[in-house]
């Protein structure tokens, strides 16, 4: 290859995430008109009689996505499937299968990966899903899962990202910046680990923190209690890169603006002390720390009265015209545009 041709070729990094996904998917077209939904939501929605079949994958590479210096093997094996399942729960759907795909090295000892599985195992149980197949192969190095997961959904129960209404109210589970904080937490114990290898960490502090980051749940329960309530939501994605990057998301799916009001962000009080600790503004881990897997949806006006005393919701702003853009508006009254920082945005703010 001439050294022209090595200047033409475009650094992946360049793109981001996102960027990289609506670059090599922006010709994407579907042919098969049993295919609802491809790429762009939580989940592809496939045409199947009365129900839709939701189906949705994920990849976890070693190194990239946990590092087995600190992520114990059962909880690696839980998460795994558990994350999967969030994105099925993101589309009101209820899952049913997972495929599991298994690269590992020969550093791995068969009671090693009876560990991973007996961890994927409790979560199939917790979540009444089938393991129904996989693949397993050799590795170089390390370990990649790749999860696949199948659910269904009644198809006027199905919910996109797109589909939200100006004034419609925004509203997010549980709290957030928790797996943030935990990862900090992992991470400055691995740095002293290295240090001093015969140390004896005390994590007790931190279990809050340590299992909103290492043992995640998705929120079936956030799904049931809607729909008893007879609310479906207009809009809904899982919280998996932060809040900023996915309020941005429905934003972007449905052609609206957001106004969020940080005073209305919940908060855990357990988070905000391990966010100090670090010097870091429990805000900031809330926006953009991500792997929370709460349900980010959007409701319409009519549904207030239902929304606002369930345990465990919280409404946090409203849609807005897209010529608004999407601010965040914090405790002192300023309006501050929302950007997608994510996980790069934040390490520079800890440099």
């Amino acid at each position: 290859m001439s050294e022209k041709e090595k200047k033409a070729l475009t650094d992946i990094s360049s793109l981001g995430e996102f960027g990289l996904i609506d670059h090599l998917t922006k010709h994407i077209q579907l042919k098969n008109p049993g295919t609802l939904k491809g790429i762009g939501d939580d989940a592809a929605v496939l045409e199947a009689g009365n129900e839709l079949v939701l189906v949705s994958k994920d990849l976890l590479v070693e190194g990239i996505h946990f590092d087995m210096v600190y992520t114990p093997l059962k909880h690696l094996g839980y998460k795994a499937v558990a994350v999967n399942l969030s994105d099925i729960y993101a589309m009101n759907g209820t899952p049913a299968q997972v495929i599991i795909g298994l690269a590992v090295s020969s550093r791995y000892s068969l009671e090693a990966l009876e560990e991973l599985y007996e961890g994927m195992l409790l979560a199939c149980d917790k979540y009444g899903v089938d393991m129904a197949g996989g693949d397993t192969t050799a590795s170089p190095s390390g370990m990649v899962l790749s999860i696949t997961v199948i659910g269904h959904s009644p198809k006027e129960k199905v919910v996109y990202r797109g589909g939200s209404a100006v004034n419609d109210l925004i509203c997010v589970s549980g709290s957030l910046g928790g797996a943030y904080c935990g990862l900090l937490v992992l991470k400055r114990e691995k740095a002293a680990f290295k240090g001093n290898p015969d140390m004896q960490p005390d994590l007790g502090s931190y279990e809050h923190v340590l299992e909103r980051q290492l043992k995640p749940e998705p929120r079936r329960d956030i799904v049931e209690l809607l729909n008893k309530a007879g609310v479906v939501p207009t809009s809904m994605i899982d919280v998996s890169d932060g809040l900023a990057s996915e309020v941005l998301h429905l934003c972007k799916n449905s052609g609206n603006g957001a106004v969020i009001y940080e005073e209305h962000i919940p908060i855990d009080q357990r988070m905000a002390a391990v966010a100090h600790e670090f010097n870091i503004d429990p805000t900031t881990c809330a926006l953009s720390g991500g792997e929370d897997y709460e349900l980010l949806f959007t409701v319409g006006q009519e549904d207030y009265e239902k929304v606002k005393e369930m345990e465990g919701i919280q409404i946090i702003g409203h849609v807005a015209d897209a010529t608004q853009g999407a601010h965040l508006v914090t405790t002192s009254g300023q309006w501050i545009e929302l950007t997608a920082q994510g996980w790069d945005g934040l390490k520079k703010r800890e440099e």
